[in-house]
Order: structure tokens, then sequence, then C-alpha cells
């Protein structure tokens, strides 16, 4: 099993979630974060804004279905633009139902 973090722009974090779920990928947390890339930021004109509002999306997926969800994710949150986001891809040793204590997805 692998978890999907994907750190995404706000405004696009329905169309991803949705175009997930039309995937058959119901299951996902969504949090709203603040962070900065390799930027640091962003400056228009005078102003410069340190930290900029995400969202990100954390799914777990079996390890077979990896490119295919992050293939899902970049297509619906690209926009060509700096800020676009990052997708991370980390290994899950175990997962756990709490209501049931079973184990697996």
């Amino acid at each position: 099993m692998k978890m999907l973090r994907a750190i995404i722009r706000p405004e696009k974090s329905e169309e991803v979630a949705d175009a997930l779920a039309e995937a058959g990928y119901v299951a996902l947390t969504k949090m709203d974060v603040v962070g900065r890339g390799k930027q640091r930021g962003i400056h228009m004109g005078s102003i410069y804004y340190d930290e900029l509002p995400k969202v990100m999306i954390m799914l777990v997926v079996e390890d077979s279905q990896v490119e295919e969800v992050v293939g899902i994710i970049s297509r619906s949150a690209h926009t060509g633009n700096f800020g676009d986001g990052k997708i991370f891809v980390t290994p899950v040793e175990e997962a756990y139902t709490v209501r049931t204590g079973s184990a697996g997805l």
C-alpha cells in the first residue's frame, strides 16, 4: 500500500476529488494547509506573500494503483502555472479500520 499526499491549489480541490471519485477512489481526506514551494512564496508588485493557502488531499491505495491515481491528480490539478502543487508517495505498512479492527483497506 502507498499513501499519496497531494498539495494543490484550493480552487482545484473539488475538481480533483470529483475526478478521483469518478475513477472509483472515493475514500480520501482533505485539509486546508498553508505553505510555500521552491519559489519561496510570491511577489505581486511591492507585496510579498510568504505562505499561500493550499489543500492537501491524502489517500491510501494499493501499489498497483499509484500510477493511475497520480495521473488523475496531475491532470485535474494542472493549470500550467507555478504553484500547481506536489504529490508525495510513501509506503504504508499497515492499515486498520477503527470500528471493526480489521486490517487492510
